[in-house]
């Protein structure tokens, strides 16, 4: 029993903790840079002000997590973001390939959990700080309702996450709050701020549910009367659920920091009141059977506060994809603006204009230029208002947020404020410990010479020699100009041969494109076109060209669209390669193709985009001569995916070869203690976190059992139902041998193994 007689007054419990690091905000952006620096051997304060982790992406939000991939909509092939949330996504997938926003909850909630090195507040607001000079933050103070504690917690390195950046606004930081002007940054597609506005909106998010019999719904009386006159209401569909409702949304001419609560309450209003409008107005006589299952009580906040960095991320950064010295991530998500007014706005729920490929982030966009110890994570980094309409998608502030961990944990050891890191010598310690990390910074490859496999004699069993994918019974009617994405060699001629199927007399329109730079996969250049008369009925069809690629890139072999014609297929895929289509995806505006305004300074072009599995075959293409372009060498070259620049980066075994070895071999013996595997995790499919769902829970290509042995022959790891892209095998005795065998296993007979690296120290 506890019995205290009356005081004047009484202070809550406080509790005082040390880190290495604090992170404010338990977003995805606050997730991953908390991670990665416990992984790195810091220790990790990350306080959350919710009691879920996930920020948007949580249940309390529910939306699905996006980046360079954008719904697999544009011209960014191969561009999912690596590292610690492609673990995350893939681990996602696996448990949760329904997308039940509960589930990614625990996924996330378990990564934090299993870091011994964190320390996990949950439902506590950081509200106070404190600083030993004006430019060094020495404490942040919190309040968890829930347990009614205080916390003050402090440590050498911050990190804000926190979306609002809440602790660099109390700690001083430089900001901004809205749109520039064109004229700043000389961004064509700066708003109009009289007209469009200056803020992005929140939305809020509702579910659905079918009963199996007649449900009634009376509306409450806040709820708007007025729904069927909303000018976004000709979006809605019926059984549309969460993220899908994304143009309901409010709020961007008030202040997105202190009017959100009113904001929120204004898209009660309009949710409640759609909902009123489709259960009795009669207009949806389908939706008898529907009950509103559920509605966000938080909404999801878009746009806030942006903090000042060394540099400024800007549109010419994005459309020319221009590369900084201290690239540490990347973005490839449309430049995505949406009017102020949101769901009251005559205007189109959003204007999106996609760049020709992804674009690197700079270091220096994650520091503030203020504080010397405050790092800046998610969609308060350092960038125009253009700019963060592309940054600020979860899936780019969670890849750039690893960057900050990892700065984190060199700034520690070696004594550094940020600041200290954005040197031309300095970062590429941070840039090979991320790409070692499966960061996959585009453009950057700096050699490891730690790496002991770049001394290694490397020998495989196979080597697959690209001549033809095997036809399979299926055909593709050219609906869309239809392409298969090839990684041929420039200074070359090739003849290329595919069965067609002509329904009547007509004509196969054929063409060879590639990219006009090594820094996109848009193919805008034409090398050559021809035409081929066809006759009713089956025939093979040959193109061969005359003209070369005028570089070293991927080419897309090119069928035009006729309805008249349909083209052989392949069961077949192979890492590196794929068909695309030149067809439309209106969820991210795309068209077939980008025309925008003239004075905007976005380019135009056509895109070519993939199909999801079990769609996306590969067209039944037979070559003259084999591409080779799979070979041992590309193990050890330090990258992890395909890139524009034409190589696969891939040894990929023969199609025949079912327990395909490789073999390291040294010299001398080795002393080994870790060994790292980097599988194809098709970093082309968008691995949307919740609602939408996916048809696999497995990425075919990964190698799910293999074996490792030594020079001896004694096993020394042996590896069943893998899932993951990295495998990282320690060993807490160093092994000596002066040879290492891989075993594996082939998992699909259509699909050949594959790895892209494999690194030994």
């Amino acid at each position: 029993m506890i019995k205290r007689e009356f005081e004047p007054s009484r202070k809550t419990k406080t509790d005082k903790l040390k880190a290495d690091l604090v992170v404010v905000g338990g977003g995805l952006s606050g997730v991953c840079a908390s991670i990665t620096a416990s992984r790195s051997g810091l220790s990790v304060v990350l306080v959350q002000d919710r009691p879920v982790l996930g920020g948007n992406s949580s249940s309390e939000i529910r939306l699905w997590a996006l980046g360079a991939t954008s719904h697999m909509g544009n011209n960014n092939r191969w561009s999912r973001e690596g590292g610690l949330i492609n673990e995350i996504l893939l681990e996602n997938l696996k448990r949760n390939q329904e997308g039940n926003p509960l589930i990614f909850d625990t996924v996330l909630l378990e990564k934090i959990y299993e870091e011994t090195n964190i320390t996990l507040l949950l439902n506590t607001a950081v509200y106070e700080v404190s600083k030993t000079d004006e430019r060094k933050i020495d404490s942040v103070t919190a309040f968890c309702s829930q347990n009614s504690t205080k916390y003050e917690v402090c440590a050498p390195l911050f990190c804000d996450a926190s979306g609002d950046g809440i602790l660099a606004f109390m700690s001083g930081a430089s900001f901004r709050m809205g749109a520039e002007s064109k004229e700043e940054f000389d961004e064509g597609f700066a708003p109009n701020i009289d007209d469009y506005g200056n803020l992005l909106g929140h939305s809020l998010y509702f579910y659905s549910k079918d009963l199996g019999k007649p449900v009634s719904y009376t509306a409450p009386s806040f709820a708007l009367k007025n729904a069927k006159e909303l000018p976004r209401i000709k979006n809605y569909q019926l059984g549309e659920h969460g993220c899908k409702l994304w143009w309901v949304e409010y709020g961007g001419r008030l202040d997105t920091v202190h009017e959100s609560e009113d904001i929120k309450f204004e898209l009660w209003k309009v949710v409640y009141g759609i909902w009123d409008y489709v259960k009795n107005s009669g207009k949806f006589p389908e939706s008898k059977n529907l009950t509103l299952e559920w509605v966000g009580t938080i909404p999801g906040k878009r746009e806030s506060r942006r903090f000042e960095g060394d540099f400024m991320l800007s549109q010419k950064d994005i459309v020319e994809q221009k590369d900084q010295f201290d690239a540490v991530s990347f973005g490839g998500w449309a430049m995505d603006l949406h009017p102020a007014d949101g769901i009251y706005s005559e205007h189109n729920s959003c204007t999106q204009w996609h760049g020709k490929g992804v674009y690197t982030i700079p270091y220096r966009s994650y520091y503030s230029k203020d504080l010397d110890n405050l790092f800046l994570a998610g969609r308060i980094i350092s960038a125009t208002h253009v700019a963060f309409g592309s940054s600020r998608v979860m899936l780019t502030c969670a890849h750039g947020a690893q960057a900050v961990g990892q700065a984190a944990a060199i700034c520690s050891k070696e004594n550094l404020l940020p600041r200290n890191l954005a040197t031309k010598e300095q970062i590429k310690k941070l840039q090979l410990a991320l790409n070692r990390n499966g960061q996959g910074i585009p453009r950057i490859h700096l050699p490891d010479d730690q790496n002991l496999a770049k001394d290694a004699c490397i020998t495989a069993s196979s080597t697959l020699q690209f001549e033809s994918f095997k036809p399979c019974e299926e055909w593709d009617t050219l609906y869309f100009s239809t392409a298969q994405l090839l990684p041929l060699k420039p200074d070359k001629t090739y003849d290329f041969t595919i069965e067609v199927n002509a329904l009547e007399e007509t004509v196969l329109e054929m063409e060879l494109k590639s990219s006009s730079s090594s820094s996109h996969f848009t193919p805008d250049i034409s090398i050559e076109k021809q035409s081929v008369q066809l006759t009713k009925g089956k025939q093979q069809v040959c193109f061969k060209t005359t003209r070369s690629l005028p570089q070293q890139h991927y080419a897309y072999l090119c069928f035009l669209k006729n309805e008249k014609i349909k083209l052989r297929l392949s069961d077949e895929r192979v890492s590196g390669m794929m068909s695309v289509k030149n067809k439309i995806n209106k969820q991210v505006s795309n068209f077939g193709r980008q025309d925008p305004p003239d004075n905007i300074a976005i380019d135009s072009f056509e895109f070519w985009t993939p199909e999801r599995r079990p769609k996306g075959k590969n067209l039944a293409v037979s070559m003259s001569e084999p591409l080779n372009c799979f070979s041992t060498d590309n193990i050890t070259n330090g990258k992890s995916r395909p890139e524009s620049d034409g190589n696969t980066n891939l040894w990929v075994a023969d199609m025949d070869d079912e327990n395909p070895e490789i073999h390291f071999s040294w010299s001398t013996p080795q002393k080994i203690n870790k060994i790292k595997l980097f599988f194809d995790c098709d970093y082309d499919h968008a691995l949307e976190s919740v609602l939408m769902g996916h048809t696999e829970d497995t990425i075919p290509f990964i190698v799910r059992n293999y074996s490792i042995k030594d020079g001896s022959g004694k096993l020394i790891k042996n590896i069943r139902g893998n899932y993951q892209a990295i495998n990282t095998i320690s060993f807490n005795t160093a092994i000596t041998t002066d040879k290492l065998v891989f075993q594996f296993s082939k998992q699909h007979k259509e699909i050949p193994v594959s790895v892209f690296d494999i690194s030994v120290f």
